[in-house]
């Protein structure tokens, strides 16, 4: 199946499971057509169903609860509850059971598109060797969150800085169109049950963000709180696609809280499901981090090291499978991720090609 129809016979799977806004689906079609790298944050659901092909033997892997949709723009800082800065994997909205494999496959994959692109500074070689060698000392060392406050000083300085300004953040979400009908009730009541109060005043705003949800009903309360602006999302939230890719039925349950609650790491008490809305805080450090937030001179390799161990954490979570998968990553030999890092990058590559010659014709 070539990459029009899986698009076309995904988007009406997904249609049978939630509300999806033409308009914004167009928008991701075009952001498809761009480039490599933002046709692979947009097409999860392509990846799922063309991985197990390409890469048979490292989609047979022992399963864990994964990100899915992991890659080098899904990663964003928040505050727990004692107020502290926190980095990590930003976006749940595809875990599922998968093999281990599947992500660090897929953030390798993207990071090797990002130095093909020039988001990314690094040689080949050296992506995939800092992803695997992070993730590997997570896995031994039993992970641990990335706080950033007294420890990570160097993380601290590379995500906080003035593109991330509470003046810049308030004035491009105040730029988004005000919502004032068509809001579902339980859409509605999500948000006001996450502000402080029920009763405090708000306002409704359609915000388009990220790429593998764009086309989803996404809503935004923002109201003025005690001298300051405050907001709140509500995502509609559906199950991952791979369960589409294998024609498998869905869980009743879905996976985004409870990779969250498992993994190591300092939990964001702003995040949770509200009848299939995923509800967070939203405010300038409580967002995902793109590559191009990030100042010029920075050091990439770390950066990646750090992705890699925060991978581990996510799938440490799993505790019954971490023998499991200790055993295997020690049986894998060679550059093996390097090596389907490439063979995935090479069919986003072809994919998007004919995508784009698909667009513009």
């Amino acid at each position: 199946m070539n990459v029009v129809k899986a698009t076309h016979r995904f988007e009406e799977w997904l249609g049978r499971h939630t509300v999806l806004l033409k308009p914004d689906l167009r928008l991701k079609h075009k952001e498809m057509a761009k480039s490599p790298f933002r046709f692979l944050r947009a097409t999860f659901y392509r990846w799922a169903q063309i991985w197990p092909e390409i890469c048979p033997e490292l989609a047979k892997a022992p399963r864990v609860l994964a990100v899915g949709d992991l890659h080098v723009e899904n990663f964003g800082t928040w505050q727990d509850l004692e107020g502290r800065l926190v980095w990590g994997a930003n976006d749940f909205d595809e875990a599922a059971e998968m093999p281990y494999t599947v992500d660090l496959v897929r953030l390798a994959s993207s990071a090797l598109l990002a130095v093909d692109e020039g988001q990314l500074k690094l040689r080949h070689k050296d992506v995939c060797g800092a992803v695997l060698e992070g993730y590997r000392e997570s896995l031994e060392e039993g992970g641990a969150p990335f706080v950033v406050e007294e420890d990570h000083d160097w993380l601290r300085q590379l995500i906080t800085g003035g593109l991330r300004s509470p003046v810049k953040f308030w004035k491009k979400l105040g730029k988004c169109p005000v919502i004032h009908k068509d809001i579902p009730l339980t859409a509605r009541d999500a948000l006001e049950q996450a502000l402080p109060r029920r009763d405090l005043k708000y306002k409704v705003v359609k915000r388009v963000s990220g790429l593998g949800s764009l086309g989803r009903l996404r809503f935004v309360a923002i109201a003025e709180y005690e001298g300051a602006k405050i907001a709140r999302e509500a995502k509609a939230s559906v199950a991952s696609s791979v369960y589409w890719a294998n024609k498998t039925d869905q869980p009743v349950e879905l996976m985004c809280q409870l990779i969250a609650g498992r993994a190591v790491r300092c939990h964001d008490p702003f995040i949770h499901l509200h009848d299939r809305w995923i509800v967070r805080r939203l405010s300038p450090h409580c967002s995902r981090v793109e590559l191009a937030d990030l100042p010029k001179q920075r050091d990439e390799t770390r950066l990646l090291h750090a992705m890699g161990w925060e991978t581990a954490n996510i799938h440490l979570g799993s505790v019954e499978a971490r023998k499991q998968v200790r055993h295997h990553l020690k049986l894998l030999k060679g550059n093996w991720l390097a090596t389907a890092a490439k063979k995935m990058a090479g069919a986003v590559q072809q994919d998007q090609r004919a995508w784009r010659k698909e667009w513009e014709s």
